[in-house]
């Protein structure tokens, strides 16, 4: 887990319901997330050899899941760097603002999900890491 005084990342574990007709999980806003949801996205056909995400957000907070297959996720808060193997549809990855973050590794029939806590907006991004690192220095400063 990665809890700096620039973002926090911690994963999460949703509700599963089992019975012999499949399982079931949900997720509900501001309950089994720290946020309420504004926006939700996925990603998918994406190739194996291709790179998502590349960048940071200002205010922005996110639950990533691999609804369908695997797929890796650096994270960095510009000090510390972890990775993360998602690959089970009750758990995802809680990403808060100022948290840079590199996705790759999609295997086939990945389907990734997101689950966002504003819509979207351009200015929130951080798309340069060397912006990114500055921002966080002058932050611990």
């Amino acid at each position: 887990m990665i809890s700096s005084q620039s973002g926090t990342v911690r994963e999460i574990s949703l509700p599963q319901i089992r019975d012999a007709r499949g399982d079931l999980t949900f997720v509900e806003g501001m309950e089994h997330i720290p946020f309420s949801i504004a926006r939700v996205y996925y990603l998918y056909n994406v190739p194996a050899e291709a790179e998502r995400g590349g960048h940071a957000h200002k205010e922005l907070e996110q639950v990533i899941f691999a609804l369908s297959g695997s797929f890796r996720i650096k994270v960095s808060d510009g000090i510390d760097t972890q990775e993360y193997w998602l690959r089970d549809p009750a758990k995802g990855l809680y990403i808060n603002r100022l948290i840079w973050r590199e996705m790759d590794a999609f295997s086939e029939g990945a389907v990734c999900m997101v689950l966002a806590s504003h819509r979207y907006d351009e200015q929130d991004y951080y798309r340069d890491y060397e912006e990114f690192l500055d921002v966080v220095r002058s932050k611990q400063a």
